[in-house]
């Protein structure tokens, strides 16, 4: 898993099964295109599990924590002890993303890739759905050098890709990577503007929460370490290596591996499309594994979907991270599988088609 392309093999989309779903669709009982996405959504997944109808039956999610060197600036609204607590509280089944894991029956757990302080070896009582795969104790302040070395970014990946293989043996048929870092939301502002080529000004969100002049702090704060970095920047990895983070990696990883093995993934808010970003640069056929499940109130997240191409399944004012707003997706996708494999067809229902499919048919 590194810069050249040559060393990824992305599996290829089974097209034949998606013209056949496509067919399908034409046969159902409504008029053409009147499901809308629900429609794209069962023929993306039909080219990805090579089948007709395709289903959605064991749903994953893995939450990657690490902590920033960056937030030692100011740029959040929360201190860096947060990240710690709340991989404790995804451990006890406390926080949002576990309430929708469990609703939608999905397999979860939460991995640390770079928390400060490592909480497993906190008392004797073990934290039950947390791995450790620790890289280093949290990413370097990118303000004064590169977040991380390239061998961090190398094991950051790796655990991504372990989380993948974990899923597989389990069965899952979509994967859900969702994060906890607090600064994290300013390294995936600053890969965003690196790589879409746009103002940091016009991207820069309210993050945990900060407010004015916190946001012009953080802006300062990212324009001054593009500039830094700047000559290093030279590809995808070296801009995630410069200003990125472990759990972004770990993302990457994670990403990656779900498109070389032909997983389906469900990709989160603002931190998450970072992370994708930089898959789709670095392979580009990955985006065709890839759904979108909401769109978060972060603008830098809209820069990642005009410079993709792609629109998202849900808008709910979302701004949570944790995997949260892709797991809210999950119920969506299963319908859309539902109505295409349920419905019926103009013939078995003995329902008219219209002039114009009449026509086109027969």
């Amino acid at each position: 898993m590194n810069d050249h392309n040559s060393c990824l093999e992305i599996k290829a989309i089974d097209t034949l099964a998606q013209q056949n779903a496509i067919q399908r669709q034409s046969q159902l009982t409504k008029p053409p295109g009147s499901l809308g996405v629900l429609e794209s959504i069962a023929i993306q997944l039909a080219g990805h599990q090579g089948l007709v109808c395709p289903q959605i039956n064991r749903p994953w999610v893995t939450v990657f924590a690490a902590d920033h060197g960056i937030a030692n600036e100011g740029v959040s609204a929360f201190p860096a002890v947060v990240t710690q607590e709340m991989v404790k509280n995804f451990s006890a089944g406390g926080a949002a993303i576990t309430v929708l894991a469990k609703a939608n029956d999905a397999a979860f757990e939460v991995v640390d890739v770079g928390v400060l302080a490592d909480v497993t070896e906190e008392g004797k009582k073990p934290f039950p759905n947390l791995i450790s795969c620790r890289v280093a104790a949290g990413s370097f302040n990118f303000l004064h050098q590169a977040a991380m070395s390239n061998e961090m970014l190398y094991k950051a990946q790796n655990a991504g890709c372990l989380a993948v293989e974990r899923a597989l043996e389990q069965g899952a048929d979509l994967f859900i990577g969702g994060e906890m870092g607090i600064g994290n939301t300013t390294s995936a502002t600053a890969i965003i503007a690196q790589i879409c080529n746009v103002a940091v000004t016009d991207i820069v969100g309210i993050g945990t929460g900060i407010h004015s002049e916190q946001k012009l702090h953080k802006i300062k704060v990212i324009e001054r370490a593009l500039q830094i970095h700047q000559a290093d920047m030279t590809s995808p990895m070296q801009v995630l290596t410069c200003v990125g983070g472990l759990e972004i990696a770990a993302l990457v990883g994670a990403y990656l591996t779900c498109a070389e093995q032909g997983l389906t993934i469900v990709v989160d808010g603002v931190i998450a499309c970072a992370a994708a970003l930089i898959v789709c640069e670095v392979a580009p056929q990955a985006k065709g594994w890839m759904m979108f499940g909401h769109q978060s109130i972060e603008p830098a997240q809209q820069a990642v979907f005009h410079h993709l191409d792609v629109r998202p399944i849900l808008d709910l004012s979302m701004r949570l991270g944790e995997g949260s707003g892709a797991a809210m997706a999950i119920p969506v996708i299963k319908m859309a599988c539902l109505l295409h494999a349920q419905m019926a067809t103009f013939d078995e229902a003995g329902v008219s088609e219209s002039d114009e499919v009449m026509d086109k048919n027969g």
